[in-house]
């Protein structure tokens, strides 16, 4: 948008904040941050039990695929746990580019909490020991039985 000759806009930031008009990076935390995702994931457990099986719905959008809520709510739940998990060239989406987490035997099996994630890599950004929330996803990850 044009204010006195001045261009103003709001941009998809997918890590770290690139401006400061919410609060810079002391405020970003990110388009994947797992207590936002974790409650999103419940919404369609909780009314599944109501629906019940009849209830279908196009998951993915634009896919074709109908699923109950409660599937909606496994898939939501195996594509956010799959950010701590491996994946068929060993590398887990959460260490990004740093090798040493990557691939290192002393560090690779050591799956860190990371504050929220990058929303176009999955990387971790942030604090890398938030076991508080982020720790959810052991949640996630048991009721799916990954």
């Amino acid at each position: 948008m044009r204010v006195d000759d001045v261009e103003h806009r709001v941009s998809y930031d997918p890590g770290e904040s690139t401006t400061g008009l919410f609060g810079g990076n002391s405020n970003w935390r990110g388009p994947v941050w797992m207590p936002v995702n974790y409650l999103i994931i419940e919404l369609p457990q909780r009314f599944g039990h109501y629906f019940g099986k009849d209830f279908r719905v196009e998951c993915p959008r634009g896919s074709g695929r109908m699923m109950d809520l409660a599937g909606v709510a496994a898939e939501l739940s195996r594509r956010l746990a799959h950010l701590f998990t491996r994946d068929e060239h060993g590398r887990r989406p959460i260490y990004g580019q740093n090798q040493k987490l990557q691939n290192d035997p002393h560090f690779r099996d050591h799956v860190l909490f990371d504050e929220y994630f990058h929303g176009d890599t999955g990387a971790g950004v942030g604090a890398s020991h938030q076991t508080g929330w982020t720790a959810l996803v052991a949640k996630l990850l048991q009721q799916s039985g990954m």
